[in-house]
């Protein structure tokens, strides 16, 4: 099964970011990095919403991450409807598989 976990939103600054869609949204920061943030909602109940910081002054920074339960399967699923393995440089460990759809766009599929 796979389904939209989160959406990552693409910011200048973070500190502003959090600040901004935890009230506005009524969510919690449950997991802080440097350069990275994900927020949930405080009830528990909805999807959540991933802060990357970025430099890109384009409006283009966005992605959406699909949640899967059998990453490999659902890769090869996306790929044979259309979508493409994106070169990417990924870090030790990372749990996610960066591909774009027929039109380009990024997005991740995500080992949960």
């Amino acid at each position: 099964m796979i389904n939209i976990g989160s959406i990552v939103w693409g910011v200048r600054d973070l500190e502003k970011a959090i600040a901004f869609w935890s009230e506005a949204l009524s969510y919690e920061v449950t997991y802080r990095d440097i350069d990275f943030a994900i927020l949930k909602p405080i009830d528990g109940e909805g999807i959540q919403l991933s802060l990357n910081q970025v430099t890109s002054l384009k409006a283009h920074r966005h992605h959406l991450d699909l949640f899967s339960d059998n990453q490999e399967e659902d890769v090869r699923r996306l790929i044979a409807l259309g979508a493409k393995k994106k070169i990417w440089t990924y870090e030790e460990g990372a749990d996610y598989v960066v591909l774009e759809d027929p039109d380009g766009n990024p997005f991740c599929v995500v080992q949960i």
